[in-house]
């Protein structure tokens, strides 16, 4: 009777879990998620962060997997992934439960579509704020605006930074209860969309980011790359004859003489994004040189956004590494 009733708790507790998560990526869904596992006394990352679907995330053994990491003392974190960009949801770090501060959000045309209770009297917010990946200057800037005005944590504004993953507990001694337990992060609010001001403060960020110093020079980046995001982004005849340069070189008309432009496009994102282009760059040449473009799509941005999200799965995405259990590895090769 005792293991049929510790069953049943150990059940609700996994419902409980895969409940959580589900609402929290229901209500910021994006192609790809990096999830990073921290332990609070150690501060050092479990082997194996991995790129996930929501998917894969919601399953019952990768859910398991996490919940038992969490009880050997691990935070759990996720961030949905844009490779070296931000995917375009800042977060927004709340060190008071105050609900006035929602309701300016939203007055405010800055509503978020996610807000997590990470402990009692602190609160995590997401917001969505563009379709499309931005340069993580951009974000940041954007993120340092919302942290001023709403009196958020400046520390955590940065493009990538991690918020924490519903269903789990928060492990930080700090926060502990007085009867020493660790509180659960729990979702308090969802509102599936974009928030209505998020082409303003893009716009916004973005003209503060470009009066600033340029860091391509610092990087190191290639003369022939910088050349190629300005032609992609001024001059779409240019950017057609760069598309089908990569075209030939990758062989695509002779290996398939009827082009499925879908695939090709993929393939050439992929290569481009392995050589260091960002996604902005990419996006834009796969915008004004793939042949035909949009050719038909109800939403051009949407089809490009998912095409990158392939390309950057195919050259990111793996399952957990063997050292994890068996049932969480098929899951995220599912």
């Amino acid at each position: 009777m005792v293991e049929r009733a510790n069953a049943c708790v150990l059940d609700r507790g996994l419902f409980l879990s895969l409940h959580a998560v589900r609402r929290q990526l229901a209500a910021m869904p994006y192609d790809l998620y990096l999830v990073r596992l921290i332990h609070q006394v150690t501060r050092r990352a479990f082997p194996g962060e991995r790129l996930w679907t929501a998917t894969q995330l919601i399953k019952q053994p990768t859910v398991r997997f996490l919940r038992l990491r969490n009880r050997e003392g691990c935070d759990v974190y996720i961030q949905p992934y844009a490779g070296d960009h931000n995917a375009g949801y800042i977060l927004l770090d709340l060190d008071h439960g105050n609900p006035d501060t929602l309701e300016r959000m939203r007055a405010n045309g800055h509503g978020p579509c996610v807000v997590l209770q990470t402990s009692p009297g602190h609160l995590q917010a997401w917001i969505r704020v563009s379709a499309l990946p931005l340069e993580l200057n951009v974000a940041s800037t954007i993120g340092k605006e919302l942290a001023r005005t709403y009196g958020g944590d400046l520390a955590s504004t940065d493009g990538r930074h991690l918020g924490r993953l519903a269903g789990f507990t928060n492990q930080k001694p700090s926060r502990r209860r007085r009867n020493g337990h660790a509180p659960w992060v729990r979702v308090v609010y969802v509102q599936l969309g974009g928030t209505t001001q998020g082409t303003a403060l893009v716009a916004a960020a973005t003209r503060q980011a470009s009066a600033m110093p340029d860091p391509l020079a610092a990087t190191g980046q290639s003369t022939a790359l910088r050349a190629m995001e300005l032609v992609s982004a001024n001059h779409p005849g240019q950017a057609h004859q760069i598309y089908q340069g990569w075209l030939h070189r990758l062989h695509i008309p002779q290996r398939f003489p009827k082009t499925d432009w879908s695939i090709a496009d993929k393939w050439i994102a992929k290569s481009l994004l392995q050589r260091g282009t960002s996604l902005t760059v990419v996006a834009a040449l796969l915008r004004g040189g793939s042949p035909g473009f949009p050719r038909g799509h109800s939403d051009p941005e949407d089809y490009l956004r998912r095409t990158l999200a392939r390309a950057l799965r195919e050259l990111h995405g793996k399952a957990f590494p063997a050292s994890c259990t068996p049932c969480v590895r098929d899951a995220a090769q599912q």
